[in-house]
């Protein structure tokens, strides 16, 4: 089996895909690619809550011949949808794109396949295969052994023109089939697979899916690069995408917040204060866990684990460090000081 670490690297501007254990996080702008201005916008907050990779849809050549000029404003790697047009990819590479999404068996000319490839080879873009369950060729049914069978009709033709920067991913809606058609193309390819769910849906129950789905496999070994799909805003996707990583132990330069999952012995604002706390971690980069509890009662012993908390009572609270309470505070302070305890830690 082809771990994360054990597969070929493949370059993507500045990140290193395969060959060590970093897993990149990557997310989709939802505006128009030639609508500059509202893509560069949106790419710059997709960075900001720590998307690493941004895939961009190429639907014509104003689309492609944007990318210049993004790329010129943005930091992070660029990645052309391309699907049937070998043309656009030609164009999204010679704009400058760190990558490009395209399936060679989709384009019908050998002579046009190679002309991509050669371009690819000479400006070192990879090329990620992407087969999805929903839309196989020849009305295949959804099942591991059509998916690895039409990865490897694209694969194999990028071989044979000895193309070898190559990422693959097989997305499906339904996370087991999604998990297993993974787990058997780590046994077959060695190239970095790209992990997603694919049309996951809403907000709860396309995070749930996608936990399901890239979770599994990321806690296996499998995964180098992460894209949560939702029916949402794509920086939301990002968030969920990094508590998958943060859950699992692997990126360690992120808060974990502990909660109450709430009770009747409530005497304060507990929602509010753990929205506000959220929002703020967000822009912290540290290896801290806090937590925000209900009560006194049982706040500091059931938190005791927790660098740094809080726990509400009648009109005032506590501030506590690993189980032992450093503070009283009032109720509206609450939040105020706990700020400094972090800025602090």
């Amino acid at each position: 089996m082809y771990l994360r670490q054990n597969t070929k690297s493949v370059q993507v501007r500045d990140l290193k895909l395969g060959g060590n254990n970093n897993i990149y996080v990557q997310s989709m702008t939802n505006t128009k690619t030639k609508d500059v201005f509202s893509t560069i916008k949106q790419i710059k907050e997709l960075t900001e809550a720590g998307c690493e990779i941004v895939r961009l849809a190429i639907l014509d050549f104003e689309d492609a011949y944007a990318i210049k000029q993004i790329k010129e404003s943005t930091s992070i790697p660029l990645v052309a949808d391309i699907h049937f047009d070998y043309k656009l990819a030609i164009a999204a590479i010679n704009a400058g794109v760190d990558k490009i999404r395209l399936n060679p068996g989709n384009i019908k000319s050998e002579k046009n396949i190679r002309e991509v490839v050669e371009l690819c080879k000479e400006k070192k873009v990879p090329i990620r295969i992407g087969v999805n369950s929903g839309s196989l060729p020849n009305l295949m049914s959804p099942t591991v052994e059509n998916m690895i069978a039409a990865c490897k009709i694209h694969v194999d033709i990028l071989e044979a023109l000895d193309f070898h920067d190559i990422v693959i991913s097989l997305k499906s809606s339904d996370p087991k089939l999604m998990i297993e058609v993974y787990q058997e193309a780590s046994k077959i390819f060695p190239y970095p697979l790209h992990l997603g769910v694919t049309e996951a849906g809403p907000m709860i129950s396309g995070t749930v899916k996608n936990t399901l789905g890239i979770g599994s496999l990321l806690a296996s070994g499998i995964g180098n690069t992460i894209r949560v799909s939702l029916t949402a805003d794509p920086v939301l996707e990002v968030k969920v995408a990094l508590e998958i990583l943060r859950s699992l132990g692997l990126r360690n330069n992120l808060p974990n917040l502990i909660s109450c999952p709430t009770c009747g012995r409530i005497e304060y604002d507990l929602f509010s204060l753990v929205d506000r706390v959220s929002d703020y971690l967000r822009k912290v980069e540290k290896n801290i866990s806090i937590a925000v509890m209900g009560c006194r009662v049982n706040g500091p012993g059931e938190a005791s684990h927790a660098d740094i908390g809080v726990a509400g009572g009648n009109k005032e609270g506590i501030i506590f460090r690993k189980g032992k309470v450093v503070k009283i505070v009032k109720e509206e302070n609450l939040y105020e000081e706990l700020i400094k305890e972090i800025d602090k830690f």
